[in-house]
């Protein structure tokens, strides 16, 4: 009798390792192929990259008016704008400087709330969407359709889906960005009865175009995350509609992990020897 069948728990958690070492192995290999893909998929595939730019921005059929990325995205990012005026403005009135919430609103908002919400809306719009759609065409032999007919399906399927990610991130981060300043400002001004010199004063005191640039470059490097995982658990989905449904779900939980951990690394990269700012003026 082998030690599998003596000692299956045993064995299994020894041989679990090689199994999470072996994983990412094939991971970055999935990845290093994707990425390096990226310029034949702009060359030869040009019409699906523009299609799928309009499908990543906007939606596609109906959900275009209420669930594209940008509709999802900019909801959220004008909710948290809102919401950090309304905690800011009353936690920092309980110490008498409420006159800070504009600080508030452009210290925030660039370096951690916009491009972490920002991350959490394109992994749960297209990034959920793209595991499906790679899932489904797997599950039913699509892909392998593919292969037969000479198509390179990284290039044709993963490649042109980063490559329009790339290009659509810049301008949707943008909208979400300002979607979370007008919000910050509408409801520092005009619910909470601040007045707007006050509150533009110390916004445009502590926003850095620097750190415009810096969040840019994080929500760009987060997108680029949540496209490889969720087009590796999509591409490599297995067990019919159920494992379709299990691969989304692992490519949702692995991609909000590296949101966050993108976040932390940037955080730690730029601001880490200091805040960049002075309060004393």
């Amino acid at each position: 009798m082998t030690h599998r069948a003596v000692f299956p728990r045993v064995t299994h958690a020894l041989e679990r390792p090689w199994f999470v070492l072996g994983r990412i192995g094939d991971q970055t290999l999935f990845y290093a192929k994707a990425i390096a893909a990226v310029p034949y998929a702009v060359r030869y595939y040009r019409s699906e990259v523009v299609r799928l730019i309009a499908e990543i921005s906007m939606g596609a059929g109906v959900l275009a008016m209420i669930g594209g990325t940008l509709v999802v995205v900019g909801f959220l990012t004008m909710a948290t704008g809102g919401t950090l005026a309304v905690q800011g403005y009353s936690s920092l009135g309980n110490i008498g400087i409420e006159a800070l919430t504009g600080f508030l609103a452009a210290f925030i908002n660039v370096r951690v709330s916009a491009p972490v919400v920002a991350g959490i809306g394109l992994a749960a719009t297209f990034g959920a969407g793209v595991t499906a759609q790679l899932g489904a065409m797997r599950v039913n032999e699509e892909i392998d359709a593919l292969e037969a007919m000479a198509i390179r399906p990284i290039a044709f399927l993963v490649s042109t889906r980063i490559a329009a990610g790339m290009v659509s991130i810049a301008p949707l981060y943008a909208i979400a960005v300002i979607l979370s300043f007008v919000a910050s400002r509408f409801t520092t001004v005009i619910l909470l009865g601040q007045s707007a010199g006050l509150y533009e004063h110390y916004f445009t005191t502590f926003l850095n175009p620097i750190d415009l640039l810096w969040s840019f470059l994080q929500a760009i490097l987060m997108a680029l995350a949540i496209l490889l995982i969720h087009t590796y658990f999509g591409f490599f989905a297995s067990g019919g509609p159920s494992g379709v449904g299990i691969a989304t779900g692992d490519a949702v939980r692995t991609s909000l992990v590296a949101v966050v951990s993108v976040t932390l690394l940037v955080s730690l990269a730029i601001y880490g020897g200091g805040g960049g700012f002075n309060l004393s003026g």
